[in-house]
């Protein structure tokens, strides 16, 4: 490997951390303004007992469940709208396999500038059938799509926590149909 592979991937690393932190805190603001926080439905009363998970306050049922090539399965938990713009859809990739499976490049998508970043849900998009419109993953100032990037691959019965943001739909249009590359298609209705 040579100093510009491993500074290309430092920099997927640092991106994805401050992706992932800047989600997390935009996710702890709350509270109606004056200072107090509101509890949420994710937010457990009491104080003793096993610590949250984190998954806790998205449905125990998923929103779509996509069964894919070599025993894996997409578990869509949550696709909601934020303040910002953005939709984003939080998802569970599991491999229900007897072996390692080997995350295929259709993944990342056809597109240049995604591909030149590695791995990625890059390719994944939403269609909006009434309105007649495709939406596809965002992007950063570097081209990077705003998903979970680097898996490879996933070990037989393992989990992976993948996310994707795209720009969110106008208010009103709550189905939608979601694709990813070797995957079937499946309809997905907004969690708000």
């Amino acid at each position: 490997m040579n100093i510009g592979s491993n500074a290309k991937a430092r920099t997927g690393v640092a991106t994805l951390g401050i992706t992932v932190a800047l989600m997390l805190g935009v996710a702890g603001c709350g509270g109606d303004g004056n200072g107090e926080k509101k509890p949420t439905a994710g937010t457990s009363a009491s104080r003793g007992g096993s610590a949250p998970s984190p998954q806790e306050g998205q449905s125990a049922e998923p929103l779509a469940e996509l069964r894919g090539p070599d025993g894996l399965t997409l578990k869509i938990t949550s696709a909601a709208r934020d303040s910002g713009g953005f939709l984003t859809i939080n998802a569970e990739l599991k491999n229900d396999g007897s072996h390692d499976a080997v995350l295929s490049s259709q993944l990342t998508g056809n597109e240049t500038e995604i591909m030149k970043n590695g791995q990625s849900f890059g390719g994944a998009t939403l269609v909006d059938p009434k309105g007649r419109k495709r939406y596809y993953v965002l992007r950063d100032t570097d081209g990077r799509p705003l998903t979970t990037a680097g898996v490879q691959s996933v070990k037989a019965g393992d989990t992976v926590p993948v996310f994707m943001q795209f720009p969110a739909p106008p208010e009103g249009t709550d189905e939608l149909t979601f694709q990813l590359p070797t995957f079937p298609t499946a309809p997905l209705k907004i969690s708000d």
